[in-house]
């Protein structure tokens, strides 16, 4: 039997998201036949590296999410100890959670993303570095963690400079309006697109992904044939620059404020897509025929280790 051992947990902001993925993955992993040890991951390292070496795993599960957990740092780590482990490698995930480094790579590859502007906290307080309305979020968190729209007549431009404690870069982005897409990947094939609709916030933010009755996700999404067709070729094109393995999930604005077929836009790639019960690769596994338990097993049957 397989010994799969699962890390959730974490010391990034999205600590409860990736502890919530870890538990349904435990569950549905025993339900698929492994043998399955969950690590609490914490702050210390060292304890975290004996945990694995004491469970002496076949494969580790990597359920974590956000710094430390899907940016490289614990997959050069698994590396290191020579154990295979689900989802991307180092590279590609430092890569994806790079949000400025991943949009030089998609725009090298000719995919379509937002005008964009790099800036200090300090030049966001002085003045709009777009015009309005834009995005203002952190380079280097996931789940829409820090993420702000400022619109027209919106005189929090100082406080969230002021307040700002995602290090000293702040990613200012154009804001596309119209629809949130997603589009989830495994391995070589694009799964399906859903239409994301956010209840509990104005976008598809933190409490909309994961608050109960947060959001309704529209499964496939009703648009033009033609965005359909080409928000899953973007998504594995995505996937495939920036060097992904196993399931990655790719965000889209879709902007049909003036009719279809509109204007599609890559927003990022998450190469640690939620895997909780309002998770959307989940929905779209089973959209496409693989119940939970199928899915995490093939993400077993995935892993590997190195670039």
């Amino acid at each position: 039997m397989t010994h799969v051992a699962v890390l959730h947990g974490g010391i990034s902001a999205e600590r409860e998201v990736s502890l919530a993925s870890g538990e349904q993955c435990v569950a549905a992993l025993r339900e698929a036949g492994f043998d399955v040890t969950p690590i609490d991951v914490g702050a210390d390292l060292t304890a975290t590296i004996a945990a694995l070496r004491a469970a002496k795993p076949d494969v580790v599960f990597n359920a974590l999410h956000g710094r430390f957990g899907e940016d490289g740092c614990i997959q050069g780590v698994l590396d290191w100890m020579g154990i295979p482990y689900t989802h991307s490698g180092l590279r590609a995930s430092a890569l994806a959670m790079d949000k400025v480094a991943a949009k030089a790579v998609f725009r090298a590859a000719g995919l379509p993303v937002p005008a964009h502007r790099l800036l200090e906290p300090e030049e966001l307080e002085a003045e709009d570095p777009l015009p309005r309305p834009y995005v203002v979020k952190p380079v280097n968190e996931g789940s829409s963690v820090g993420v702000h729209i400022l619109r027209k007549g919106d005189n929090r431009r100082a406080e969230i400079a002021r307040s700002w404690r995602f290090g000293r870069t702040v990613l200012a982005e154009e804001f596309i309006p119209g629809r949130e897409l997603t589009v989830g990947v495994l391995g070589d094939r694009a799964l399906v697109v859903t239409d994301i609709i956010a209840d509990a916030g104005e976008f598809y933010d933190y409490s909309s992904k994961y608050a109960e009755g947060g959001s309704r996700h529209v499964v496939p999404a009703a648009v033009h044939p033609t965005i359909r067709e080409q928000a899953m070729e973007v998504a594995l094109a995505a996937h495939r620059a920036l060097g992904c393995r196993g399931a990655t999930r790719a965000d889209f604005r879709y902007d049909d404020t003036a009719g279809e077929p509109g204007r599609l836009v890559l927003l990022e790639v998450n190469t640690q897509p939620g895997l909780t019960p309002t998770s959307l690769l989940p929905e779209q596994a089973a959209y496409a025929g693989m119940d939970f338990p199928a899915l995490c097993a093939w993400m077993v049957e995935q892993a590997s280790h190195g670039a």
